[in-house]
């Protein structure tokens, strides 16, 4: 009996996310939020899916175990180093969020820092950079429209 080639589909579930059944899985799991290259790389030697395989062809079974391993890569054995939240304030542990826990976070960090009023909050608040840029020739948006040099009608013609 000859192998029947299993169906496309075109989107897969994985972490609360659509991914596009197209690419490979190692691109696909890119478009959850908080998992990038490195990560994707990892999650997949670690569910043991090949990466080069487009992600609408996993089975149910691979599927699962990717959600697994996205949603709690500390229980599969990853470094710490990989995880995007390091001794977290709240409690100390090493953690990796995914989705709208990681927008949640940030988002509450930002307002602490805010509460604090330290220097970093401060910047957050005026809408100015935070991490030391220049603001001379940079960050127009924050600035408003760009004024040009309006020049005197005798220099246009050339008189002085």
């Amino acid at each position: 009996m000859a192998e029947q080639k299993q169906e496309l589909k075109y989107f897969v579930r994985v972490a609360n996310t659509d991914l596009d059944g197209r690419k490979a899985i190692l691109e696909a799991l890119r478009k959850i939020r908080g998992v990038d290259v490195m990560f994707s790389n990892a999650v997949c030697a670690m569910a043991g899916v090949d990466k080069a395989l487009k992600a609408g062809y996993l089975n149910d079974a691979q599927v699962k175990k990717l959600d697994e391993v996205v949603t709690n890569p500390g229980k599969f054995g990853f470094p710490a180093w990989m995880f995007n939240r390091r001794k977290d304030k709240d409690d100390g542990t090493n953690k990796h969020l995914i989705t709208s826990n990681l927008l949640f976070t940030h988002d509450n960090d930002i307002k602490m820092l805010k509460k604090m009023r330290c220097y970093r909050g401060i910047r957050h608040s005026m809408g100015q950079p935070v991490r030391g840029q220049r603001t001379k020739s940079n960050f127009r948006k924050n600035k408003g429209k760009v004024l040009g040099v309006k020049k005197n009608p005798e220099a246009r013609s050339g008189r002085m």
